[in-house]
This record gives structure tokens, sequence and C-alpha cells, in this order.
């Protein structure tokens, strides 16, 4: 006799579906993509939203090794999920984290002259050499040791790496979702040039975007991320080679008809130019879909199609479904990520990018996870 947990209802009024079936096929075009160079998979910000504890092993499955993450936090739940893995931790090596980087076995990628010399120390104090990843900053201005301490490396190489292994030199694009901006050009040069600096080590300076810019760009290792997710790398610029990943449903909760000049919503953004046939969907910006889509967005209905109207509210969104063939009933499921509704038409709409739309879908949306 099968009994059924109270705490999780038949009813959803939405749904996440993560295919995790896709990631792996995306994985498996990076590779393709890049190679011979080494594929890493990005999973920070708990897989982009997606959760980790599935994405990470997913990859593994598919030959994925290397992982980066942002957060030591995530670094640690990332070690207990696969423990042979090599894990980078990009926020580098603060005194306070040193002892969990060795003790879970995770190698940071060093920021500054400062990070150096901590981790030098503590592979001193350790007895042993520790694997490190330096990154150097070509024109991005955030992380990454800048042309001045690049140089004090350079002309002290022997004396500060001591005791490290250089794993990696890395460095990240600024441009490159655009493909004709010179900026790609110049970064590639100056990481170029950062390379003959220091001791030979292999490269990474390509994500999800920089793979697409070709050959020049790959190095020794890529790390996508948001294209791992069904994310397009350069946005809405070509057809997306990535497999979709999420789809995010809604069900109606009541459709009704309007006349001439009702208002739809908070502040009456909409009204209506002549009688209309409105849905109200139980989704809203607390699972995700941004107010700034308001009046913008679009969601699919038999692969046709609707427009938002009104304002998104918190738990709400609403859709003009005069121009159906068949008029939807309550329950009916709606597409609002998926096949018809890429992640950049939403972010287009709200006036972002995939990266926040992903990271952004709320938890309050029950997930599922699909091997197809």
């Amino acid at each position: 006799m099968n009994i059924r947990n109270p705490s999780e209802p038949d009813y959803e009024a939405a749904r996440l579906t993560v295919r995790l079936g896709a990631v792996a096929e995306n994985y498996r075009c990076f590779r393709r993509l890049a190679g011979p160079a080494a594929v890493a998979g990005v999973v920070k910000a708990n897989g982009y939203g997606q959760g980790a504890d599935r994405i990470a092993p997913t990859l593994s499955a598919a030959g994925c090794d290397s992982f980066f993450v942002a957060r030591l936090a995530e670094g640690i739940a990332l070690r207990r999920i696969l423990p042979n893995a090599r894990i980078f931790v990009l926020d580098g090596a603060p005194p306070d984290a040193v002892p969990a980087l060795l003790s879970h076995n995770l190698v940071p990628v060093l920021n500054s002259l400062a990070d150096i010399a901590g981790w030098q120390a503590a592979a001193a104090a350790a007895r042993c050499t520790l694997e490190a990843v330096v990154h150097v900053d070509t024109g991005m201005s955030r992380l990454g040791l800048p042309p001045y301490e690049l140089t004090v490396l350079a002309a002290e190489a022997r004396k500060r790496l001591s005791g490290l292994n250089l794993a990696l030199v890395m460095s990240q694009l600024a441009c490159a979702d655009e493909p004709d901006s010179p900026r790609n050009a110049a970064q590639l040069a100056r990481f170029r040039q950062a390379l003959a600096m220091l001791p030979a080590a292999p490269a990474s300076l390509a994500a999800s975007a920089g793979i697409l810019l070709g050959r020049d760009y790959h190095f020794d290792l890529v790390r996508p991320g948001v294209g791992l997710y069904g994310g397009h790398p350069l946005g809405l610029l070509t057809d997306n080679p990535m497999t979709p990943v999420v789809t995010l449903t809604g069900r109606f909760l009541q459709v009704r008809r309007i006349d001439r000049d009702d208002t739809v919503g908070y502040g009456a953004t909409f009204r209506a130019q002549r009688p209309l046939l409105i849905g109200t969907l139980a989704l809203g910006y607390a699972d995700g879909i941004l107010r700034a889509a308001s009046n913008r967005g679009r969601a699919a209905i038999g692969g046709r199609l609707v427009p938002y109207v009104g304002r998104v509210s918190m738990d709400l969104v609403t859709l003009d479904l005069s121009d159906l063939p068949a008029e939807p009933r309550v329950g009916d499921e709606v597409e609002l990520l998926g096949e018809h509704v890429s992640l950049e038409m939403l972010a287009e709409a709200a006036g972002t990018n995939a990266y926040e739309i992903l990271n952004g879908l709320g938890r309050r949306v029950p997930r599922h996870y699909t091997e197809n």
C-alpha cells in the first residue's frame, strides 16, 4: 500500500522541470566545440539556481572532472557530492578560509599577491605542495591580479610561487557575448602576454560565450556556465546551439472576459482597446517572473505565444488569450519558459539576461528532475 506524504500535495499551481539529460548533452556539445581543450563545469550559485546536487553528478557522469564554484561553502557542499573531483573556488584564499580549503581539498583561484602569499604560507605550514590557480585581470577590473601586481609576480615568480603547483592561469572576458567587440582581441593579447611572463602552466580564458569566439580563445581549459543550463551564450544574436534545460509552467486560476476600457492589474497600466479574454496564472515575481516583464513578456499555449497584460504581481501573471483558436480552461498549463519561450526571450522582456532569470527562479516552485 502506497501512503502519500501529506506534506507533498498532489496539486501544483506551478512546476519547474530540469532536464538533466539536456545538461549532459550541452556538456558534450561544449566538448565538441572546444576540443581538444578540457571542459570544466561551472556550478556556482547552486548550479545557477537549478540544484548543484543534481547538476554536478550529471556532469560528472558525462565525463566532467573539474568544477568551478564561487563561494567556499559551495565548494564544501560539492566536495561531499563529488569526493574525487577537482573543485576550484573563485573567491580566492582569504585567511579565514584557508583551513577549510585545505581540509576539503579545494583549490583556490588566487586573485592578488596577498592571496598568493597566504596560500604559499599555508603550503609551508603544511610542509607540502598545494595546487593553485592564478587569476590575471586582463580588462574586467574585478578580481584578478592587476597589471602592476602581475609585473611583481613575474619578476619574483620563483620565490612567490615556491611551494605551489600552478594548476591553471586564468582570466575572464568582459565582452565575449559581443563577438565583434574589439575588447575580445585586446584581452586575448593581454592574456597571452601574461602567460609569457609567468611559469608555464595550463591556461583558461573562455566561458560559454568565449568558447563560441573560436579556437584562439580555448587554450587548455574552458569554463562553460550558462550554456550548460540551456542559455544562449550570445543572447538572441543567433540560433541557440544549446539544448533547453528548464521548463517552467503555471496553471490558470481564472479565465474571464473583460470589456473595452477595463484595466488589468496594479496601477491600471494596461487598458483594453476591445473586449478581451484574460487568463490569470498562479505565478509571479515571487517565483522569478520579473516585474520588469509586465506588459512585455510572452507565454506559450499549445505552441502559440500570448502576451502578458498588466503588471506582474507577487503571485500572479495575467495573459491576453483573445486570439487563441480555443478558449483555455481553469487548470490548464501554460509555458513561461521552455521550448517556445526561451530564457533569452523572457530576459529581453525584463531588460536583463538569462543568468538572472535562471538564478531568480523562486524556490516556491516545485522542481522536478528528468533524465530525458
